[in-house]
């Protein structure tokens, strides 16, 4: 694996790369960074694609802005054009899981002309809505309870209750988020008023096998350094990108999608009303895959599938597109 830095749309981005070929972005979510794709790089790689991770900004060694705006997601869209030019490319596929997938639709929304694909992982591709999204949830959720996006939205509250312990916080977050925890799982995703997300945890006797020890010291060593204030940052702009994004209300996405989610993955699940949809919003999609007894960890928890999954759908553009992989 390759690691460099190169400068986009006016910020610092890590990438890490492996192979060569047709570009393959590959962007993570929250709380993760490139490492998150560990087991696709070398997948991607050995199927003659020149694949890049990167830490999205405001994680690992990629630049943090201080303005919370600048965490929008017409920011991360930029970003991501941005490093087109800035490797070389002309065109790319893009791959996003959790944050990464609403930014690797939004990307291909905005800027079809510049990807010849794109997969999104956990969650689906989901038009603007009809009003404000913290409106919108807080009507749903009432008095007593917060779902986990408006309980970010205060700066400073969930890295607080983060930075206490980071590591037990992300085995603890990552744990219960996956298809490995015992049924019923904790709803983590909402939080009584007045109380610590962390209280809703649940903690394994052993680390699960798709995440070592040193995996999660990885992860922990990464945010004890930068902090969480940049990914949760992303967050308190979902306000933002609903008026950002007015003038696309409604529009489907016209390049080549595929879609992979897990049965025990929350946004999958609450997520189904969009991937019903999928034939009106991604009229090319290629295919939408459920994986059975699979978390929200996706491409961790299920590297082969994943990987499979992938290759195929960028092999079937290969055919269709003009792009040739290189053979490995």
């Amino acid at each position: 694996m390759r690691h460099r830095i190169v400068n986009t749309n006016g910020i610092r981005v890590h990438c890490v790369e492996e192979g060569d070929g047709p570009l393959v972005l590959l962007v993570h979510g929250f709380p993760e960074s490139w490492y998150s794709w560990r087991h696709q790089l070398p997948a991607l790689a050995a199927a003659g694609y020149r694949a890049v991770a990167i830490d999205v900004r405001g994680y690992g060694r990629s630049s943090c802005p201080p303005a919370v705006e600048d965490f929008r997601m017409v920011k991360m869209v930029g970003d991501v054009v941005g490093l087109l030019p800035a490797l070389g490319a002309s065109r790319a596929c893009l791959v996003g899981h959790d944050w990464g997938a609403p930014i690797v639709w939004n990307s291909a929304l905005l800027r079809p002309d510049l990807f010849w694909g794109v997969a999104g992982l956990s969650v689906p591709y989901t038009p603007r809505g009809e009003g404000p999204p913290l409106q919108t949830m807080r009507q749903r959720f009432g008095q007593t309870e917060e779902f986990y996006v408006d309980y970010f939205q205060r700066p400073g509250r969930a890295e607080d209750e983060i930075e206490e312990d980071v590591r037990r916080w992300l085995l603890g977050f990552y744990w219960c988020a996956s298809g490995d925890v015992p049924r019923p799982a904790p709803n983590i995703a909402l939080i009584a008023r007045g109380a610590k997300m962390r209280e809703r945890f649940q903690y394994p006797d052993s680390p699960p096998a798709w995440l070592t020890d040193d995996d999660l010291d990885f992860y922990a060593g990464e945010f004890e350094r930068t902090g969480f204030t940049g990914g949760l940052n992303r967050y308190r702009n979902v306000d933002r990108d609903w008026e950002d994004l007015a003038a696309f209300a409604g529009a489907p996405i016209t390049v080549p999608a595929l879609f992979v989610g897990g049965d025990r993955d929350g946004p999958t699940v609450w997520g189904m009303p969009s991937i019903e949809r999928f034939a009106q919003t991604l009229p090319r999609l290629w295919r939408s895959e459920i994986l059975p007894g699979c978390g929200h960890w996706i491409q961790q928890e299920r590297p082969e599938e994943t990987n499979r999954l992938l290759v195929d759908f960028l092999r079937a553009q290969d055919q269709v597109s003009g792009v040739r992989a290189v053979t490995s």
